[in-house]
Formats: structure tokens, C-alpha cells, sequence
């Protein structure tokens, strides 16, 4: 009776357990009995979809079949379906149903065999559902940062000012660095031009006004999201994967109060004074090129500077940094948040977090080109 009740084959089943799917159960002829009808109670979320396979205690070429199946089916909703946590002989057995199926003709239809426009209306509706995730995640950091100020007792001050240190004063020497050759480069390239017409002087107004009002900003804001925001995914990914996140929603400290704020609230007070440390190294980089190349001494050019770049400039090139700051940060806590499965998923949504950092940052940068346009200003 022992023998016979070991050999009894655990019914195949998909749980959804911490954010995550798991197979679990026996994967094997008799094991898969009915087991449509126990997905049917499963919602989907939109989105990346992870099914864990760590917990199939055994498996079959039949078990395999119709794991195969299921990925394929849901990857035709879900591009970026996916299975991962296999134990390597199951995995093995499964990469040989897998070529078999293809040797035979027999692979059912995925994504990679659907029209274009199909496949660009699936990867259109990926993308509009990760920005309504996104958006959700924004509002939920706001109610967050609401309720801390109506609490400020709350508040992780250790948390920021640390943020602080590590964006912002750890920051300095390549903001330094890249800041002072962009202002050489861009006295350089327009001096040569100035030259021909002997207008030398009106480099102040080149250099000034190009750095203060758009580059330093901008140029700040990118080297932020590479060197920060990344930084912020990665550790949020990391976190993730060791489930230290699931330990502290566990004994009662909401990541949001730990993780998220103190990030977007230390980057939004570190960008604005990276961006003002930015103008001055960029300014002094194009006056070194103009008494270089265009024989306007540093006495003349900081003579002519005040005349040219009136208050207002200069705060709408600082003005944009807390905006840009707020962007960077939750894009790259957004996407720590979203690290499944292992460390090739962390270097993945790494680089997501900077490339659409990167990218929200030009946009708003446009944005603000066009309204500033717009007042006359």
C-alpha cells in the first residue's frame, strides 16, 4: 500500500504564489489528467509572464508536449512569456521534444510565424499595457509621498540623505569632467565659425546660452540615468530576486517608503545642484577655447556674460532638472520592480531602465523646447 501510494502520480497544476507562477506537480501522462480545466480559473496579467518550473517533480515526452504548448499559446498573447527554473534534466528533455517537434513539422504557430501587422499590434498592446503599468506604479509612489508628508515622523531621513551622497556628491567628478569638455567642444565648433566673420565676442552668447539653457541640463540628466538610474534597478532587481523585497512587505516596511522615495525625492534635490555645478565647469570649458582660440580673455567674457544670460535662462535650464530627476528615479525603480526569474533579467531591465530614461528625458526636453517657444521666453 506504502509502494502504492508513492507511485501515485501528483496531479499537474500552475500556482500562483508571490507575484509569480509555479508548475507544479507531476508533468507526466497521468499527471496532466484534467488539467485544462484547472487553468481555467487562472487570470493572466498583462505584461512579462514567467512560469517557474522549479517545483515539477517529474516529467514525460507528454508532460513536455503540452508545457510546450502552453508557452507557445500564451506567447501569442504575451510576447514576452517565458520559462524559466527548470532543473537541467527536465530541461534536457524538454529541448528534445522541442527538436523533435521542429524536425517534424509539428511546432505550433508562435509569434515568430504570425503576420506583421499582427505582430505589431501585439507588441503595440505590450507597450501600451507596460505604460498603464507604469502610470499605476507613478500614482502609487504620489499616495505614498502624500501620506509621508501628512506623517513626516515616517520618514527615512538616513535613507535620503545617503541617496544624496551616493547621486549626487559621488557624482561630481564625471559631471566635472564631461560638463568642461562639452563647453570646450561647443566654443570650439562655433568659434571656427565666428572666426570668418570676426565676430569673436558673440561667443559668450554661443557657449552661455547653448549650455545653460539646454546641454548642461540634458547632457546632466544622461549621465545621471546611466550612472544612477541604473544603479537603482539593479539594486531593486537584486533585491528582488534574493526576495529581501517579499521580507520586508513580510515584517511591515512598505518598499515603496524604503526603496522608492528616498531615491526620487534624493535625485530631485542632487540633479538641480549637478546642473548648476554643470553650467559653471561647462562655461569655464568654452572660456579657456575662446582665449585660446579666439583671443577673448576670461576679463571680457565674464564681462559680457551677465548681459547675455538673464535670469531667466538660467532658471529654465535648472528648472528642468527636478523633472528630469523624477523621471530617472522611477523609471529605474520601475523597472527593479519588475525583475523576475534571475541575473540575466536584472541586465535586462538595467538596460530598459536606461535606454527609456534616456529617452522620456530628451522627450520632456522637447516638451519644454516647445512650451518655453510657446510663452516667448
Amino acid at each position: 500500500m506504502a509502494n502504492q501510494a508513492l507511485a501515485t502520480p501528483k496531479r499537474a497544476t500552475i500556482q500562483f504564489e508571490r507575484d509569480r507562477f509555479y508548475c507544479d506537480g507531476d508533468w507526466t501522462l497521468d499527471g496532466i489528467g484534467g488539467l485544462d480545466s484547472r487553468l481555467q480559473s487562472l487570470r493572466w496579467p498583462d505584461g512579462e509572464i514567467e512560469l517557474d518550473g522549479s517545483r515539477i517533480g517529474a516529467i514525460d515526452t507528454t508532460g513536455a508536449l503540452r508545457l510546450l504548448t502552453l508557452i507557445a499559446a500564451l506567447a501569442s498573447t504575451h510576447p514576452a512569456a517565458r520559462l524559466v527554473g527548470l532543473r537541467v534534466e527536465h530541461q534536457a528533455l524538454l529541448d528534445l521534444v522541442r527538436e523533435r517537434r521542429i524536425t517534424a513539422g509539428t511546432l505550433a504557430a508562435g509569434p515568430a510565424s504570425s503576420g506583421l501587422l499582427e505582430r505589431l499590434g501585439r507588441q503595440l498592446l505590450f507597450h501600451c499595457n507596460s505604460g498603464l503599468t507604469f502610470l499605476s506604479f507613478v500614482g502609487e509612489a504620489a499616495a505614498a509621498l502624500a501620506f509621508l508628508m501628512l506623517h513626516p515622523r515616517r520618514f527615512r531621513w538616513r535613507a535620503l540623505f545617503g541617496n544624496i551622497e551616493t547621486a549626487g556628491v559621488h557624482a561630481l567628478p564625471i559631471i566635472a569632467l564631461l560638463a568642461f569638455m562639452m563647453g570646450v567642444v561647443i566654443a570650439y565648433q562655433g568659434g571656427q565659425q565666428l572666426q570668418f566673420y570676426g565676430a569673436n565676442i558673440f561667443i559668450v552668447e554661443l557657449v552661455s546660452l547653448t549650455m545653460l539653457r539646454e546641454l548642461a541640463p540634458l547632457i546632466t540628466a544622461i549621465i545621471v540615468a546611466g550612472r544612477t538610474g541604473s544603479a537603482y534597478t539593479a539594486q531593486i532587481g537584486t533585491m528582488q530576486i534574493t526576495e529581501e523585497i517579499d521580507a520586508l512587505r513580510t515584517i511591515g516596511i512598505p518598499p515603496m517608503d524604503l526603496l522608492v522615495l528616498p531615491k526620487v525625492l534624493a535625485l530631485t534635490v542632487a540633479l538641480p545642484l549637478l546642473t548648476v555645478f554643470a553650467d559653471a565647469l561647462s562655461v569655464f570649458g568654452g572660456m579657456v577655447m575662446a582665449q585660446a582660440l579666439l583671443d577673448v580673455n576670461f576679463n571680457d567674457f565674464l564681462e559680457r556674460l551677465p548681459k547675455v544670460v538673464t535670469l531667466t535662462s538660467f532658471l529654465l535650464g535648472v528648472g528642468k532638472a527636478p523633472v528630469f530627476a523624477a523621471i530617472i528615479a522611477l523609471v529605474g525603480c520601475y523597472q527593479g520592480f519588475r525583475v523576475r526569474g534571475g541575473a540575466d533579467s536584472v541586465g535586462r531591465q538595467t538596460t530598459v531602465s536606461v535606454v527609456q530614461s534616456i529617452f522620456l528625458v530628451i522627450a520632456a526636453d522637447a516638451l519644454f523646447s516647445v512650451l518655453v517657444g510657446g510663452a516667448g521666453l
